[in-house]
């Protein structure tokens, strides 16, 4: 009735006729809003129709564009801890820290199957480093394999879909990894992070600089790869180099100095995580200092240095191009490693399908229970 009004209050006011369209399209979204107040809590819809959409209706009406899922649906018995940042699916609040967690608290919100230890790396014996249990925790905390999350999720997920998640699968790699260190333009983190997705980069580190109000939401240009990688955050380049070190890796931060080495005299095979720096003022002293080599990409030009996010994807191109060179593919994981990641990707291709999953696991508990 609101919209019908409104309408009719354009039609009596022929001046405002070349806005018409425009005040219809507002009008329509806020009245379609409003018409879902009267919903009492018990008895509103699970999934506002407006998802449909794309958008999503919260508390006074506040309308806003979807960007992208980051987020699988809680556990309907979630616990009293669960992350906070639980369904939100903007980058800008992926990279921004948690208001509860204690400095130091690092690991991406995206990631579903359970998380190897850092200790539980090459140190430990383990061989190179891959990040994901066979595991998932569903509701009840009961666990679930790899293979099981493949088997019930399947019939969810339409083949065509299948086909190109397994196809990604099995060209990621963990031997490099990308780690961006202060970026104050986020469209900058951004382009980085499609790179790493369409070269097959599955891990991404980043370093918070002091000005976080400057990162902003731009997905236009990652094209909603974030979604598909494993995005850590951290707090120091020390915090992160101590991991990346623990799992592996050699640090190699790009530098202009005298003591850089040509990315193209590299041997890409060996575990490497690449550092590129902030927009103005390059790696941190303090970065540079902790890493373990300095490299550079050639430049043939008047101008000295590359694009920051530039200078990510060439670097990122010529370490797939040298491991491909050297070993044939890129793509190195084991079946039982591309099978975990598979289930991780599944898990990450609609915020129903971890719903899916925990019904699964209240199946498995309760079959458990049967049987004793």
């Amino acid at each position: 009735s609101r919209l019908g009004s409104e309408i009719r209050t354009l039609n009596q006011n022929p001046k405002r006729a070349p806005h018409a369209a425009m005040a219809s399209r507002t009008l329509s979204f806020s009245s379609l809003a409003s018409a879902f107040a009267p919903f009492p809590a018990c008895s509103r819809p699970r999934h506002p129709p407006l998802r449909l959409l794309g958008l999503h209706l919260s508390s006074g009406h506040l309308l806003r564009a979807s960007t992208l899922s980051t987020a699988a649906a809680p556990a309907p018995d979630a616990d009293a801890d669960a992350d906070p940042y639980e369904g939100v699916d903007t980058v800008e609040h992926l990279l921004a820290p948690k208001p509860t967690s204690p400095v130091g608290v690092r690991m991406g919100r995206l990631m579903k199957m359970q998380r190897r230890a850092d200790a539980d790396g090459p140190a430990a014996g383990r061989g190179r480093w891959f990040p994901y249990l066979d595991a998932f925790r569903g509701a009840g905390g009961v666990e679930v394999t790899s293979q099981e999350v493949v088997d019930v999720l399947e019939p969810y997920i339409l083949e065509p879909r299948r086909d190109r998640i397994r196809r990604a699968v099995q060209s990621r790699s963990y031997a490099v990894c990308l780690v961006v260190e202060g970026l104050t333009d986020f469209g900058n983190v951004s382009a980085a992070f499609r790179s790493a997705d369409a070269l097959g980069v599955q891990s991404v580190h980043v370093i918070s600089c002091e000005d976080n109000k400057r990162y902003r939401d731009n997905r236009h240009v990652s094209m909603g790869a974030e979604k598909w990688l494993d995005i850590e955050l951290w707090s120091s380049p020390a915090e992160c180099f101590d991991a990346l070190k623990k799992r592996g890796y050699r640090i190699a931060c790009t530098s202009l100095g005298s003591d850089s080495v040509s990315v193209y005299d590299m041997d890409w095979s060996h575990p490497t995580a690449i550092v590129v720096g902030n927009e103005t003022m390059g790696i941190s002293d303090v970065a540079l200092k902790l890493s373990d080599m300095h490299c550079s990409v050639p430049m043939k030009g008047m101008v000295d240095s590359f694009n920051v996010s530039v200078a990510a994807g060439i670097l990122m191109h010529h370490a797939v191009y040298d491991r491909v060179s050297r070993l044939g593919q890129n793509g190195d994981l084991t079946p039982e490693e591309n099978r975990i990641l598979l289930a991780e990707f599944y898990l990450r291709h609609r915020e129903s399908t971890a719903t899916v999953i925990h019904e699964y696991a209240k199946r498995k508990a309760n079959n458990l229970v049967a049987k004793l």
